[in-house]
């Protein structure tokens, strides 16, 4: 059951790459032996190869793809595509994953973990990057 969830979620971030000041694709992966309970934000620090100090903030999912999952009137054929690819990413991740949590660690270069429950309690998570200046 995880494997095809975590199956799901790659197909549903193939070729796909989170837009801001660069472009990074997402990587899916299971953090096994971690539940929601254990994960603290020092444990993620600690999982992730950060330094204990680097800053790290909590954003709802669709407060993190609302510039991606969001059509706009101007958006060219492409743009059109991109926005329902990530509108599939967002609902694979809702109809197979509980209580999700985009984690976005440090400043300026920032590593994005988005991590949630399977029904058999691991974590899956998909991890990008995003730039902001």
């Amino acid at each position: 059951m995880t494997n095809e969830i975590i199956e799901k979620l790659k197909q549903a971030s193939d070729n796909l790459l989170m837009l801001s000041e660069s472009e990074y694709p997402f990587e899916v992966f299971l953090w096994a032996g971690q539940t929601q309970e254990t994960l603290t934000n020092q444990k993620l620090l600690q999982l992730t190869g950060h330094q204990q100090d680097t800053p790290v903030e909590t954003v709802d999912l669709d407060y993190f793809f609302r510039n991606c999952a969001q059509e706009k009137d101007w958006y060219d054929e492409t743009q059109i595509e991109n926005v329902q690819k990530f509108q599939s990413l967002v609902k694979a991740l809702k109809d197979n994953l509980t209580n999700i949590k985009v984690y976005r660690l440090g400043k300026v270069n920032i590593d994005v973990y988005i991590v949630g429950q399977t029904p058999s309690k691991e974590l899956a998570v998909i991890s990008t990057k995003v730039v902001e200046t």
